[in-house]
Formats: structure tokens, C-alpha cells, sequence
């Protein structure tokens, strides 16, 4: 294990603090958890998810959505 200084800020320390007297742990032990939580999940495979609206459309008489070239087209004149 590699000894390191960080600068944190004072509210995290704190809860930092909190966590780890609450679940009888050192602030070493909680502080790497937690590191490799957020590591985990920022490099983890899938771990980003996309979410999309939606909204009610209807159907518009003369416009086939499979047809991609006729969409553009009549999307190209407003």
C-alpha cells in the first residue's frame, strides 16, 4: 500500500469521519471503499445509462417513417 496526501474538502473529511465511527472503521478503510466504488462504476462495462423522453405523436398522412430518404425530405422543408 502506497502512503499519498490529498487535499479534501472539509465536509467530506467530516462525513468521511462520520461513516466510519458509525460503522466501527477506520477512515482509511472507508475513504478505499469508497474509491473503488466510484472507480468501479465509472469504468465498469455498461455502467452509463442513457435516458430518453418520449412524447404522443401521430401518425401523419403521407409520411412512411421506414422510408428514410422521403423523411429527410420532407423534414428538409419544415
Amino acid at each position: 500500500m502506497t502512503r499519498t496526501t490529498l487535499a479534501i474538502e472539509d465536509h467530506l473529511l467530516r462525513s468521511l469521519k462520520e461513516r466510519a465511527a458509525r460503522e466501527g472503521r477506520t477512515l482509511q478503510e472507508v475513504a478505499n471503499d469508497l474509491l473503488r466504488q466510484g472507480m468501479a462504476q465509472r469504468t465498469g462495462a455498461g455502467s452509463y445509462r442513457l435516458e430518453l423522453e418520449g412524447w404522443e405523436a401521430e401518425e401523419q398522412p403521407g409520411v412512411d417513417i421506414l422510408d428514410r430518404d422521403k423523411l429527410f425530405d420532407l423534414m428538409s422543408r419544415g
